[in-house]
């Protein structure tokens, strides 16, 4: 844990943002920074499901997936303040933005293409990028969402050679810019 300044977290934070923005990694280091919970969404969706994502997907369809989403976001906001980080796809629906805006607020972290490309780009982990041309499909699926995500409260431009422990800083101190959500004790 770094020293510096105590916190007091009033709103649960939510992440937002593309694949490889760094939204579990910075989560779970402003959660260590503010003595808070972190909660992946998808991993409470597939603890409460007792199935993987892609095996809901598969015996459900995503509708039922996207439901299911919505209604773990929904108890995780309603929960103590904590951080959160979504799937990529979790902000692209109204009714989370809603929820999101209602009871927490969207922390989006911004990486541009370059730096998601290179951060995701050896990784065979994101379903979304199994494609003959996974570069353009990260491309369409970034100028797709990037104007949804910029509804979210704060907005971090993540820094192409910044640390966790940098843009983790940085997002702390976006957040504290607004006292409603939280502030230096």
């Amino acid at each position: 844990m770094t020293d510096g300044p105590e916190y007091q977290l009033h709103r649960t934070v939510v992440l937002v943002g593309m694949m490889g923005s760094g939204k579990s990694a910075i989560g779970r280091a402003m959660a260590d920074r503010l003595h808070v919970p972190f909660v992946d969404s998808d991993a409470a969706i597939e603890a409460a499901a007792a199935l993987s994502i892609a095996e809901i997907f598969e015996r459900d369809g995503e509708a039922f997936f996207r439901e299911r989403e919505a209604e773990v976001l929904r108890r995780l906001l309603s929960g103590p303040p904590g951080i959160v980080s979504t799937g990529g796809g979790a902000f692209l629906a109204e009714r989370n933005r809603a929820a999101i805006s209602e009871m927490g607020v969207a922390l989006w972290l911004d990486a541009d293409l370059e730096t998601l490309w290179d951060r995701v780009r050896h990784k065979d982990t994101r379903p979304l990028l199994r494609t003959p041309d996974p570069k353009g499909t990260l491309t369409a699926i970034y100028n797709e969402r990037r104007p949804i995500y910029e509804h979210a409260g704060v907005r971090l431009q993540v820094a192409r050679d910044a640390t966790i422990e940098d843009t983790t800083q940085s997002a702390l101190d976006a957040l504290t810019s607004r006292p409603d959500i939280m502030e230096i004790t």
